[in-house]
């Protein structure tokens, strides 16, 4: 790593303290994590006691103040041994960040040390059943009652639902009058028109709150052990203090929120190709065939020959886009959703290609990189598909 994006001496240690924790304590609980599709209770601890949940966060708030490289790194390392688990840390952040950038100072106090202490988990509420790729479809509405909002609808597809103590939730919250924010960034322009009258608040609901209940969860292809479900909101009342921003200006928080977390996503992309790249190779060095290591066979040094460079060339434009978004660089959407697009597709070409490295041992779950295969298949479709990430990069070279 050189230039701009290299990491400083005490960001290298803690790099390779995650990296010893992340093999050592949590590689070897993947298999069974996946096998069992539980929430890892443990590891969440053992993040939060290592202070690794607490870097997300600014010194002000309990956190680590190590900024954006660092945190995508550790979400490396962990993914490198169990994608499942820096899920933990991605939604860490996905879910408090709308807070540290846009929320009130009251709410600052009250959620991010919490959170950066390991004690709390938050998520992140925009998909519903009918709105993924297009939020300007939201059906989940806020009406103000008094001193208070009452939330109705559903949101799907949400990462630590039913573990979370607290949830951003985005609803609409007016028909009439402009949206505050052209978020044509994120969806097609023909959903403009509704959009102008549609405006999108975000909020703060807390687990507690009555109405409030998650009464579906996913049974998934891959991320096995991070619950994914649909939470329901019936009459949930929040005070208007929990209003995250503006009223009417959720949209800005929602893609200002998502520019950045998309990394996380790139980042736990990284880590999956690395390590399936990296068990590959490992096999390949041992298992004998035509009475030689298969590594000998030219066929199987250039699947691993390309599958090591996918990787690394994935890795340089992670880190490029992390020292953007360090600098609040006006290029790191750009670079964001390029970060995301190709690390996501690599991990995806490079685990498919290490199944086929290994054979038939590479199609059973006695060997990991099955699971790697199913994990990163998500990573092409969350915090933004990939078909919109290219819309985006088009955008943006069009301007």
């Amino acid at each position: 790593m050189t230039g701009v994006y290299e990491l400083p001496d005490e960001h290298r240690d803690l790099r390779d303290t995650i990296r010893q924790l992340a093999r050592e304590q949590i590689a070897p609980r993947a298999a069974a994590i996946d096998a069992s599709d539980e929430y890892p209770w443990d590891i969440r601890r053992l993040l939060g006691d290592q202070d690794i949940l607490a870097l997300p966060f600014a010194t002000e708030h309990g956190g680590t103040g190590t900024g954006t490289l660092m945190l995508q790194v550790a979400v490396e390392e962990i993914a490198y041994a169990s994608a499942a688990c820096a899920l933990i840390l991605m939604v860490q952040e996905l879910g408090t960040l709308p807070i540290a950038r846009f929320g009130s100072p009251e709410l600052k106090e009250r959620f991010l040390p919490r959170c950066a202490s390991g004690e709390w988990s938050p998520a992140f509420c925009l998909s519903e059943p009918d709105a993924g790729s297009d939020p300007a479809a939201m059906r989940t509405t806020a009406v103000l009652d008094g001193d208070e909002w009452v939330i109705n609808g559903t949101k799907n597809w949400i990462t630590n639902a039913g573990v979370a103590d607290f949830y951003v939730v985005f609803a609409v919250t007016s028909r009439e009058g402009p949206a505050g924010v052209d978020s044509g960034a994120e969806s097609p322009p023909s959903t403009r028109s509704r959009r102008e009258s549609r405006r999108i608040t975000a909020f703060v609901v807390e687990r507690e709150r009555p109405g409030f209940s998650v009464p579906k969860y996913e049974h998934k292809l891959g991320i096995h052990g991070s619950p994914t479900g649909q939470p329901v909101f019936d009459d949930v009342r929040v005070p208007r203090e929990n209003v995250i921003g503006e009223v009417g200006r959720g949209l800005s928080v929602a893609l200002g929120t998502l520019e950045r977390t998309r990394l996380g996503a790139a980042a736990q992309a990284v880590g999956i190709a690395q390590g399936a790249t990296d068990y590959a190779v490992s096999y390949a060095k041992e298992r004998i065939a035509f009475g030689k290591p298969i590594i000998e066979l030219q066929g199987l040094q250039f699947k691993l020959a390309d599958m090591q460079t996918r990787t690394a060339a994935a890795r340089e434009l992670l880190y490029k886009a992390c020292a953007l978004a360090d600098r609040d660089d006006p290029q790191l959407g750009l670079y964001s959703s390029m970060a995301k697009l190709f690390a996501s597709d690599a991990a995806m070409d490079v685990t498919v290609e290490a199944v086929q490295v290994l054979g038939g041992y590479g199609y059973v779950s006695e060997y990991p990189v099955e699971r790697m295969m199913r994990d990163a298949k998500i990573t092409q479709i969350y915090e933004g598909t990939n078909e919109i990430q290219r819309v985006v990069i088009a955008r943006k070279l069009a301007r």
